[in-house]
């Protein structure tokens, strides 16, 4: 018989809500501004509930842990899905969004580059 971990035998995560708050946003690789946008407040929320000077309600709580993955009740008390747990695919996820903000900055360089060529083809041109 498979042992099923509930909220009462999981080991309990030690860290504050601050600091688990921070963790998981960086398991998703995003910035505190990135957050900020996608849940709806300033980056100094963010910012201010992750270095444990206030914490967000319980509707950006339950926000936050849907966006970022895990439980709100990890967000809380450090029980319950962790980022770990979460990430099934370990690093792909990370190199998938590495590899999608490569290629927007390769699109944005070739649309330079070629700004570029046509101000130089103009200034020979002259």
């Amino acid at each position: 018989m498979a042992f099923l971990t509930n909220i009462m035998t999981e080991t309990r995560d030690m860290d504050t809500m601050g600091g688990r708050l921070s963790r998981a946003r960086e398991a998703k690789s995003m910035s505190v501004g990135q957050v900020a946008g996608k849940i709806g407040v300033k980056p100094q929320t963010i910012t201010a509930w992750e270095s444990d000077r206030s914490e967000p309600r319980a509707n950006r709580l339950v926000m936050l842990a849907g966006f970022l993955g895990v439980s709100p009740t990890w967000l809380m008390h450090g029980v319950g899905q962790s980022p770990q747990e979460n990430d099934t695919g370990g690093n792909t996820s990370i190199l998938t969004t590495e590899i999608d903000m490569l290629k927007v900055h390769h699109e944005q360089l070739g649309d330079r580059i070629e700004q570029l060529e046509n101000v130089l083809a103009r200034l020979q041109a002259a």
